[in-house]
């Protein structure tokens, strides 16, 4: 039996924290639009609850993973693909922190200043390990190369509220500028080269996290201005380019990858119903009300799907 568990143990993945990307994504959503839509905090309070039980399960599985196969884990480091998602990790704990704002504002104060080092390191390490001695090709780009840009956007949504505003300000600076120049080099790949592989497919809807993360910043740090009202419009043109890929994207074989569809629609949702409050429009938050209504459906079905995967044994399996 240990030896199982050890097996099972091996194969956790890092790409686990995207789960908890989006359960933190979905509690966020679900708290603005109850409060764009004056509802009771009903059902925000048990998708905090649950994405509490999933971080620390998830946390304590690759701590696990990582004392007992640290050769696991440094295959993962190494893997040309894989590398991107490691500063999951450090996003998983400042989108926590963000959940936890509201509620236990202390712990969020220090859940926040734990993930800040690491997504500095964690992104630093990634980024180097892109410009250093590894010889990565034109297949292994794909949008989820978006996620330490994204990350160091998120520091500012919870960063300002906390009081550190030039920090923040280091932070979104970073992540925009990266996400510019990433978007530059994942748009030449998708044109220019091979179709990305059937289980990256799913990390095309990642397209439409920068700029509706970047919208959510810019607000905390500037308010509402020319700049803030084109990164939403632009959130809203890759919603239209993913919507045209669904119909390909739902033919795929489920995996982990799917997971890839939440945190970003939750970007964009909350995106939605803060631009909405702050100039007063009826229209956005409709599309707000809309954007929710579809992230709930693609949470149901994801959770779904994931235990279903899981107890038929499908999801720690060796790639």
């Amino acid at each position: 039996m240990a030896a199982t568990d050890q097996a099972w143990l091996r194969h956790v993945p890092v790409t686990l924290f995207t789960v908890v990307m989006g359960l933190a994504g979905f509690t966020l959503a679900l708290r603005a639009g109850e409060a764009s839509l004056g509802l009771t905090h009903g059902l925000s309070t048990a998708a905090h609850v649950l994405s509490m039980t999933v971080f620390g399960a998830v946390s304590l599985a690759y701590l696990a993973k990582a004392a007992r196969h640290p050769g696991a884990v440094a295959e993962e480091w190494r893997h040309p693909v894989k590398l991107a998602f490691f500063p999951a990790i450090s996003i998983a704990l400042v989108l926590m922190s963000v959940v936890m704002l509201a509620t236990a504002p202390v712990l969020a104060h220090v859940m926040w200043l734990v993930a800040v080092p690491m997504q500095v390191i964690l992104t630093l390490a990634v980024v180097s390990g892109w410009i250093g001695t590894r010889a990565f090709q034109h297949g292994h780009l794909s949008p989820a190369w978006f996620i330490p840009a994204v990350g160091n956007v998120i520091v500012a949504i919870a960063g300002v509220p906390l009081g550190y505003v030039e920090i923040s300000w280091f932070f979104a600076s970073v992540g925009l500028i990266f996400w510019i120049v990433l978007l530059t080099l994942v748009m030449n790949r998708l044109i220019f080269h091979d179709p990305l592989s059937e289980r990256l497919q799913p990390s095309l809807v990642i397209l439409i996290a920068p700029p509706s993360v970047g919208f959510l910043a810019w607000q905390q740090l500037v308010g509402v201005d020319a700049f803030a009202r084109g990164l939403l419009n632009t959130a809203y043109f890759f919603v239209l380019i993913v919507a045209v890929q669904l119909p390909q994207l739902a033919k795929l074989r489920f995996s982990l990858a799917f997971w890839a569809l939440s945190f970003p629609i939750a970007g964009v949702t909350i995106a939605s119903f803060a631009y909405s409050e702050a100039v007063g429009s009826v229209a956005h938050r409709g599309i707000g009300g809309l954007l929710l209504a579809l992230l709930s459906i693609i949470i149901v079905g994801l959770l779904w799907r994931t235990l279903r995967a899981l107890l038929a044994g499908e999801i720690f399996l060796p790639d």
